[in-house]
């Protein structure tokens, strides 16, 4: 794999993937605590989480490509005794496979109707754990030195908006009032929840006047990195915000489409807020190669969805 191919691998999949394991989470969720939501979504739920193991599958493309995409895996970027404690790619490989095995198995069990309420409770648990490894592995990691407690579950919202954002767009057109008003609540509020840690995220950061901290936000604020910035936050977060804020809009399943879509395009452009000013001048060919990847990873889940839920579901008459 060339370097820019890597890297724009690596953003592809990162964004990809947010929606299947958003999905994933929220049938989980689901199990726990109920509710009529969770059976209006569940047409758009289930083809999501089934390609969870496609995830896992396409992540050897970030495996082939981790020194191009993780400059720290050739020594590079990285104080020796982290590098030598936790950046390593042998236990970053490790914790990568650990993590999308168990989530590939959480999305077999919930297909294959096996999902109870013990299982959906320990699923979160192994979820909450993992995610707070791997979010810092798969982005932080790629710019070494910042560190945000915030951040997992900076990213795991991410998810869960991006699965609900997918559902406002894939709605079926059976879809009516009240339960376009159910998806139109459960966004909101996590938009909410992404708008806040992301001030308090950077609020912190700038009363803590750490040099690392620092740098690593003034380089995101500077060039065009700014104007990606100034795009995701209106395009996914203010205007959604203020469309959701309309009963005539919550209640539109129409309308909520074009909410879904502004809000997916808002976290594409946050992902690539976040990872592509690591790699400086080779940042526009890693975001050109990102486009290209994500074109490739959205039509092979096209083909692969239906095949992944006809074949587990059929461990339901097992």
């Amino acid at each position: 794999m060339s370097d820019a191919l890597s890297r724009g691998w690596l953003l592809a999949w990162i964004v990809w993937s947010a929606v299947p394991v958003g999905a994933l989470v929220l049938a989980m969720i689901h199990a726990v605590t109920g509710g009529r939501w969770g059976e209006i979504l569940a047409n758009v739920l289930r083809p999501a989480t089934a390609l969870v193991p496609l995830v896992a599958l396409t992540f050897l493309g970030v495996a082939l490509g981790l020194q191009a995409a993780f400059p720290w895996s050739a020594g590079i970027g990285a104080k020796a005794d982290v590098l030598r404690l936790y950046l390593d790619p042998t236990l970053f490989l490790v914790r990568a496979a650990v993590t999308l095995f168990g989530w590939s198995i959480l999305a077999g069990l919930y297909l294959s109707g096996r999902t109870n309420t013990l299982v959906a409770g320990l699923g979160l648990t192994f979820y909450g754990l993992t995610i707070s490894l791997v979010s810092v592995d798969w982005i932080l990691s790629v710019e070494p030195g910042f560190n945000s407690s915030a951040f997992p579950a900076d990213v795991a919202l991410h998810q869960i908006l991006a699965a609900l954002a997918f559902a406002a767009l894939a709605s079926p057109r059976s879809l009516d009032s009240r339960g376009a008003s159910d998806l139109a609540g459960l966004m909101l509020a996590t938009l909410l929840g992404v708008i806040y840690l992301e001030l308090m995220s950077y609020i912190v950061a700038w009363y803590g006047d750490l040099p690392p901290k620092a740098a690593w936000y003034l380089k995101r604020g500077a060039g065009p990195w700014s104007g990606v910035l100034v795009a995701s936050l209106i395009l996914g977060g203010i205007l959604p915000f203020l469309a959701l804020l309309f009963s005539a809009v919550r209640k539109s399943p129409a309308l909520l489409r074009g909410v879904g879509l502004l809000v997916l395009i808002g976290v594409a452009l946050h992902f690539a807020w976040f990872v592509l000013p690591a790699y400086g001048a080779e940042a526009g060919s890693a975001a050109a190669a990102a486009v290209v990847a994500l074109v490739v990873l959205v039509l092979l889940s096209v083909f692969a969805s239906r095949h992944i839920v006809r074949r587990i579901g059929r461990l339901r008459h097992v």
